[in-house]
């Protein structure tokens, strides 16, 4: 059966960032993960295959050999045989997410993952939050400190976080006492399975809330606005990130907070055009300034400079201004602003203006040379029509 596109695999599109992709993807292995669907065959597959589309999404170089030859590129680089079984796919995704495997912070130490046991921290550990933050070029050249305003769960100022009534607390789970899962064994032709879920009725915590909060009905977090201030490093770009740690929604029932994710947009400017870390800018002029030379002013990040344009100057030259546009993200120095020439040529005159320069015409100096000569001209017909011969 043939394979389905990996961006339509992930729900996600071609141009999607790299935080897009992942936050996608933990979705989907969070839902058709094996622990969370047992004997679902069907599950099981759609797992392998969004590990498998994640594996290649998620690595640059992949990605860019599946973007331009599709499921072929992918033939001889081990990915054209997809996984063999669950157990493949725990091992190949080790670190991908930094530290353990992308499964333990699924379903360990990360996303909306549980905390259970003696020997865990209790609760559910709060989700990931994303904000998009607009800066202009002005703000990027430089780096700048922005305010946030943030709707997040924060913990209960009643319970303090715990869930429970004042002096109530909570007691140990008589489902599971205390171990968060439960166990269950069948026998089959095959002999002796064990099959772990986490606990129903502690939710695999371990522990049970004798009388809840009334102000967070049990959570121990309340949904509120918070203010915080980021620092915003020059040089970044758009679909950059900066992630704040435990400034996410707080966990429930003393669960860790999850982080803030501030995803960088670049705002269009009304004069430049970024190139990496140089700005281009379109600057016309008239024709006889570009005959006589001239000296005008012109935007600069920040402010306007005066510039001069040399006498002869010809349509499409460029001019660059030192260490005026960005500075490097991460390591010294800036870029700089290149300034594109162009020739304003009239399309009305009046008839004064046009003896003007019918006058002008007369002149040699004003005549093209060299490749526009009658002769450059005959040549290059010439090796038109060759070409077509």
């Amino acid at each position: 059966m043939a394979k389905r596109d990996y961006y339509e695999v992930l729900g996600v599109q071609k141009h999607s960032t790299e935080i897009e992709i992942k936050t996608s993807y933990r979705k989907l292995a969070m839902k058709y993960h094996p622990d969370r669907n047992p004997g679902d065959t069907e599950a099981e597959e759609k797992f392998k295959e969004a590990a498998e589309a994640y594996e290649v999404l998620s690595d640059p170089n992949k990605r860019a050999r599946y973007d331009q030859f599709g499921h072929a590129g992918m033939r001889g680089s081990g990915f054209d045989q997809g996984f063999g079984n669950v157990n493949d796919i725990f091992s190949h995704f080790s670190d991908i997410f930094g530290g353990g495997s992308i499964f333990d912070e699924i379903f360990g130490s990360g996303g909306q993952r549980r905390h259970s046991g003696r020997h865990k921290q209790p609760g559910i550990q709060g989700n990931d939050l994303r904000i998009n933050l607009k800066l202009t070029l002005e703000e990027i050249a430089v780096g700048v400190e922005k305010t946030l305003k943030v709707k997040r769960f924060e913990k209960c100022d009643h319970c303090h976080g715990s869930g429970a009534k004042a002096s109530s607390g909570t007691t140990e789970c008589t489902t599971c006492h205390g171990s968060g899962e439960v166990r269950t064994v069948s026998r089959s032709m095959f002999g002796q399975f064990v099959n772990v879920q986490v606990c129903q009725t502690c939710g695999g915590e371990g522990r049970v809330i004798k009388e809840k909060c009334q102000n967070c009905h049990g959570e121990g977090r309340e949904r509120n606005e918070s203010t915080l201030k980021v620092n915003i490093p020059a040089g970044v770009s758009s679909g950059n990130y900066i992630p704040l740690r435990g400034e996410g929604d707080a966990g429930i029932r003393g669960g860790n907070a999850g982080d803030l994710i501030v995803l960088i947009e670049e705002a269009e400017h009304k004069f430049f055009i970024r190139e990496q870390d140089d700005i281009l800018y379109d600057l016309t002029i008239s024709i006889s300034d570009a005959v006589l030379g001239t000296e005008t002013e012109i935007p600069v990040l920040g402010g306007t400079v005066m510039l001069k344009v040399e006498a002869g100057t010809q349509p499409g030259k460029v001019l660059r201004l030192r260490d005026k546009g960005i500075k490097h993200l991460n390591h010294s120095g800036r870029g700089d602003q290149l300034v594109h020439v162009n020739i304003y040529i009239p399309t009305k005159l009046t008839t004064k203006e046009k003896e003007v320069f019918k006058e002008l015409s007369r002149s040699e100096h004003l005549r093209p040379k060299g490749k526009n000569s009658e002769k450059g001209s005959k040549g290059f017909f010439s090796k038109v029509k060759d070409s077509f011969s």
